[in-house]
């Protein structure tokens, strides 16, 4: 299967014709829908059904001021990777000294471990929910699910962002069909997208509202998407087309991401419709939620959650394996067979995932997600600090370089992402 980083090599060393501007539109769609995936994974739906659960819909606006952030910082990467025509690991291998580039790529390394190991679970967590199969053979039944992904006859090219195209259309599908059974008031809807006082007045919702927003920006996501925009610079040659290229993959970017944040809304307000009345019980699980969904709102309500859990656990997992590659190609300049590459970062998710459950049983689930999340927490700021380094360095941005205010918005926002993640990395490892 050729990959990004495959398809960018192969048009350095053969240019493509430049094909006509509306042809041109069109092949620089998808790196913000492949993208997109991870703003919905396994690790968000758990955050987002704690808010319905626990606050009705009052944090729907920090869902929204997620989905902000999150499209403000992959336009950083979409304009970093335009102006130098490198990805981010590329990037940070060249520009920094080795023993630099070596810890980030170690951490790097890390992250893409643990957000493998969430999107195991959720998986198998779906398989459950679906065929009552225990989480532990669920564990490696998913492991196997994404292999057989990437061996699909003819995965070249974009092939495998058109697979977890159709599984990301299947989570939307889903959760529209959620909303429509549910039948949430309109009205707390949009009140519920105004950030109130009591965001900052209770801890419980702070803490929430904090760690959706935590869990919205992945390392990874940054990564492939740096990867994915590489990928469709074979005829951007001069700086106006630098200039349409960025706002069209921003359009991509944008539609995409909004996209996801309404995924997260819905499951949000999915749980508050779920929930209500169940005011005083401890936050519930994903497999929790899902079991009161069949209760309060109907089967089929329960039976569209689960199959749209196993459609988020599986693309995530299939961009995961994508990112790693980048990641891999880009700090070690070493090509590495997709399905190499997953096996390498799939083996040693599994191993964490099924020691703890062979000792704790389907128990220990949940340690394991708080696990996956900690680790994400800790390792964003090696990744933030120096994409906001390299932003800094205006001859290297060319006529892609940003004004000084978004440059400062930047620089506070990657300073409160740096300092929320190592807050929620210790507040959810005393919890």
């Amino acid at each position: 299967m050729t990959t990004a980083t495959d398809i960018a090599q192969t048009a350095d060393r053969n240019p493509l014709p430049t094909p006509a501007p509306g042809r041109r539109f069109w092949t620089m769609l998808g790196p913000g829908f492949v993208v997109a995936v991870g703003y919905m994974d396994p690790g968000n739906w758990a955050t987002d059904i704690a808010a319905g659960s626990s606050f009705g819909f009052a944090l729907l606006s920090a869902v929204l001021i997620a989905s902000l952030a999150g499209i403000f910082l992959q336009t950083l990467i979409v304009r970093l990777t335009l102006a130098t025509g490198k990805d981010l690991a590329r990037l940070i291998r060249d520009r920094f000294p080795r023993p630099v580039a070596m810890v980030v790529w170690l951490v790097s390394e890390l992250a893409m471990i643990a957000t493998d190991l969430a999107e195991l679970l959720g998986s198998a967590i779906a398989l459950k929910l679906l065929f009552g199969i225990p989480i532990m053979a669920g564990v490696l039944i998913a492991a196997v699910l994404t292999f057989a992904i990437l061996a699909l006859p003819g995965a070249r090219g974009r092939a495998p962002e058109l697979v977890v195209g159709a599984l990301m259309s299947v989570v939307v599908v889903c959760f529209a069909w959620e909303l429509v059974i549910a039948g949430p008031d309109p009205v707390a809807v949009l009140a519920g997208l105004v950030p109130s006082v009591e965001l900052a007045r209770d801890p419980e919702m702070l803490y929430l509202s904090l760690g959706i927003i935590g869990a919205t920006v992945m390392p990874h996501n940054l990564f492939l998407h740096s990867g994915l925009v590489r990928s469709r610079l074979a005829a951007v040659t001069t700086e106006e087309e630098r200039q349409r290229a960025a706002r069209w993959l921003t359009i991509d970017l944008t539609t995409a991401l909004a996209l996801a944040g309404l995924v997260n809304g819905a499951i949000l307000a999915v749980a508050a419709v779920a929930f209500q009345g169940a005011a005083g019980t401890a936050a519930p699980g994903i497999e929790d939620a899902h079991a009161l969904l069949g209760g309060s709102i109907g089967g089929a309500a329960a039976l569209i959650f689960a199959i749209a859990l196993l459609a988020a656990g599986q693309s995530s997992t299939t961009t995961g394996t994508m990112a790693g590659q980048i990641v891999t190609e880009g700090f070690l300049n070493l090509r590495m067979r997709p399905m190499t590459r997953a096996l390498i970062t799939r083996s040693a998710s599994l191993v964490p995932a099924l020691a703890i459950l062979g000792v704790s049983g389907d128990q220990g689930v949940d340690e394991l997600l708080v696990l996956s999340q900690v680790v994400l927490a800790l390792t964003l700021p090696f990744i933030l600090v120096p994409m906001l380094l390299l932003l800094h360095n205006r001859k290297m941005m060319g006529g892609l370089a940003m004004a000084p205010l978004t440059l400062r918005l930047a620089s506070l926002m990657v300073l409160v992402l740096t300092g929320l993640s190592g807050w929620l990395a210790g507040a959810s490892a005393m919890a």
